[in-house]
């Protein structure tokens, strides 16, 4: 498999649903002059990640998965041949959600996934969480690979791309809202490292409130046998501008990585994890918006 380029479209809201719409599809256009087999958008990208806190307005500014915004892509996704994960605030009952439809580069839809951590402390209180992590057989001018999604907040629990590596995603496309300094880029890296596979991020940039770019592809390849050291598994890392990021994932080396090294699901022994799915919170974590 040849090198997959893997295009994070770092750009900031118009401010008007229609003007994101049309935004949109023209960096989607760039990213593929530039030869991008996927585009990855920030998180909420229809309503520039804007939550009201009027529950009338709020339901106003979502849009249905099926709906002509995200359909838009669909269609684009098949006129350029490039898979696009286009992300909105999602008309749901009883509340609306924060998801990402990925369609490959013939308009299919390979699935929709919703935010399944919200961020109940802010506010994403006024939003439903989803609830499973999927993943999708994804079909490439450079070949098909495995990709799930998890979405900001996800990232900052370990099981999300846990769950993922375990239902094969070899690239897991994270859209992002908010700041990616040191510590969140630590957990990138974490996530890659320990699940021997590609982690991709797309944030708005510098400007939009509360985020500044910083968007990231780690490629979770540690080591190399033709190296004696470690190496930085960061093989992007954006300024704050906004821009179209283009990382070149070498999938082929992921892929043999894969089948020698220690991590992932070689040596881990899930009959002794039960502790991991009890639903008691005891002291210190104790939270009174916690929602389950």
């Amino acid at each position: 498999m040849e090198n997959l380029k893997i295009a994070l479209l770092q750009i900031a809201g118009t401010g008007t649903q229609e003007g994101n719409l049309q935004k949109g599809i023209k960096y989607c256009r760039k990213a593929k002059q530039q030869g991008a087999d996927i585009a990855l958008f920030p998180e909420m990208w229809n309503v520039g990640y804007e939550i009201p806190e009027d529950i009338g307005r709020l339901k106003e500014t979502a849009v249905s998965a099926d709906g002509s915004f995200v359909r838009s892509f669909a269609k684009l996704a098949k006129e350029l041949d490039m898979a696009i994960g286009i992300t909105f605030l999602e008309a749901h009952e009883p509340l609306p959600r924060n998801t990402i439809c990925l369609f490959d580069r013939k308009g299919e839809l390979l699935y929709t996934y919703a935010k399944v951590h919200t961020c109940d402390f802010g506010d994403e209180c006024r939003l439903d969480a989803g609830e499973d992590f999927y993943v999708a057989k994804l079909d490439t001018a450079k070949g098909e690979i495995t990709v799930g999604s998890m979405i900001c907040f996800d990232r900052e629990f370990p099981e999300s791309a846990r769950i993922l590596m375990l239902k094969g995603a070899e690239l897991i496309l994270v859209p992002n809202a908010c700041p990616m300094e040191i510590n969140r880029l630590s957990q990138l890296r974490g996530r890659a490292y320990e699940n021997m596979l590609a982690v991709a991020t797309c944030n708005y940039p510098k400007g939009q409130p509360d985020c500044n770019g910083h968007s990231t592809v780690f490629d979770g390849v540690a080591y190399l046998p033709e190296q004696p050291d470690s190496r930085d598994t960061c093989i992007l890392e954006a300024g704050e501008a906004e821009g179209i990021y283009i990382a070149k994932l070498d999938v082929a080396q992921l892929r043999r990585y894969r089948e020698r090294e220690v991590h992932g699901n070689a040596y881990r022994h899930p009959g002794k994890y039960g502790i991991l799915t009890e639903k008691k919170i005891t002291f210190p974590f104790i939270r009174e918006d916690y929602r389950e």
